[in-house]
């Protein structure tokens, strides 16, 4: 992280009307690349990939607002706020209300998913590209069905803005790294907050007023395990309380602008046993390895061989391991483009490339039943390695105190 969080008028920082050029070009560079006529998203962080524009998380899961891209350069939004961004969204061609059929809970009989249908043929055909095919990131049954019964040629557009925000240009990873310090200073409060009678919930409120309070633009989920829990991964919260000797881990997903942080780190209440550093050892020693593999050129086969098997951990298959040493791709979404498994990239590597940011995470069970040690960090992909930009210590087991001083 180079700068501050604000902007001033003494230093270049972030450039925002640069970040939407970059965003806009890539994804244009993919769209075109497709054969596509034009992309529809729905998904909330490609319309901001291409627009530029936020709605609120209110309407994440809602499909209320999409976005259009042709494939000559056209950026059209359609948005529930129509009129606020009229007057302070500068940088689009085209700003329009709409009503979606709110993923089909609009009445069937009004057959408003018709109505979205003619709505995106209408604007297609405004900018002459109603005759190719044209990408979609998210469709529902019922907007499928109208789509296809107008003769809409639809493909995946998924795809397509996958791939163009794989590649993070410079002022997203400052976005990623000042995401990641939020998250640095919020585990620093953690280690001084942990203790006994301290219940999961209590750690993820906890983490919600410190990152809301610092500036976050949404916590996405908070992550806590603590002692027996840990074995197997629930991968969520409880209401566990916390007890002497107990492992916790912690896992913060939280955005800054947009951009998004995956950053697990693990506690220990009291001083360890031999088994839980055992535990943290090996779980760091994977993740290290993995690390230090990651630089262009290399593949996520490569990445991926530094972990251990689904046996080796105690369990049947990768399926059941899935997630417990993985990777992937992070920025505008928790989980983009590539993912790193030994349940998949051993037969379908893909290439590591500079600039890409890259979430790796290993965990190991501690032979006490006492829980586990479960690490991430987050790298990014430089032209000789790799960077790590999520800084709290993860070289060692963090101890926290038993008790308190009065």
């Amino acid at each position: 992280m180079s700068f501050g969080i604000t902007a001033v008028d003494y230093e270049a920082r972030i450039d925002f009307d640069r970040l939407r050029r970059d965003r806009v070009r890539r994804a244009l560079e993919q769209l075109r690349k497709s054969g596509l006529g034009a992309l529809v998203v729905f998904d909330y962080n490609n319309i901001r990939y291409i627009t530029s524009t936020h709605l609120g998380e209110w309407g994440r899961d809602k499909m209320e607002r999409l976005a259009i891209l042709t494939a000559d350069g056209h950026t059209i939004l359609f948005d529930p706020a129509a009129p606020f961004k009229k007057r302070w969204v500068t940088w689009l061609d085209e700003i329009n209300p709409v009503i979606t059929h709110s993923r089909s809970t609009m009445p069937d009989e009004a057959g408003w998913a018709g109505r979205v249908a003619d709505l995106i043929i209408s604007t297609l055909k405004k900018y002459g590209v109603a005759d190719l095919p044209v990408g979609f990131d998210i469709l529902d049954p019922a907007l499928m069905h109208a789509l296809n019964k107008r003769g809409v040629r639809i493909e995946d557009g998924q795809r397509v803005m996958l791939e163009a925000r794989l590649i993070k240009t410079r002022d997203e990873i400052e976005l990623l790294e000042i995401a990641a310090a939020m998250v640095d200073a919020t585990y620093s409060e953690l280690s001084r907050y942990i203790r006994p009678g301290v219940r999961e919930n209590d750690i993820v409120a906890f983490v919600h007023k410190v990152l809301y309070e610092m500036g976050s633009e949404g916590v996405e989920a908070v992550n806590v395990v603590s002692g027996p829990r840990g074995v197997p991964h629930p991968h969520m919260f409880s209401d566990r309380m916390i007890r002497p000797r107990d492992m916790v881990y912690i896992d913060i997903m939280h955005s800054y602008l947009g951009y998004r942080t995956c950053y697990y780190r693990t506690f220990v209440v009291g001083e360890p046993t031999r088994a839980q550093l055992e535990a943290y050892e090996k779980a760091w020693e994977w993740l290290k390895c993995s690390v230090e593999k990651t630089r262009p050129g290399v593949t996520t086969a490569e990445i991926a061989s530094c972990w251990p098997s689904a046996q080796e951990l105690g369990f049947k298959s990768e399926e059941e391991a899935f997630l417990l040493q993985f990777g992937h791709g992070i920025g505008l979404s928790h989980r983009e483009r590539p993912l790193i498994s030994r349940a998949i990239s051993f037969n379908y590597p893909v290439r590591i490339q500079e600039n890409m940011v890259l979430a790796l995470e290993t965990w190991a069970p501690a032979k006490d039943n006492t829980g586990a040690a479960r690490i991430e960090v987050e790298v990014v992909v430089t032209d000789t390695g790799s960077r790590v930009i999520t800084l709290f210590p993860a070289d060692r087991l963090i101890s926290v105190p038993s008790e308190r001083p009065y």
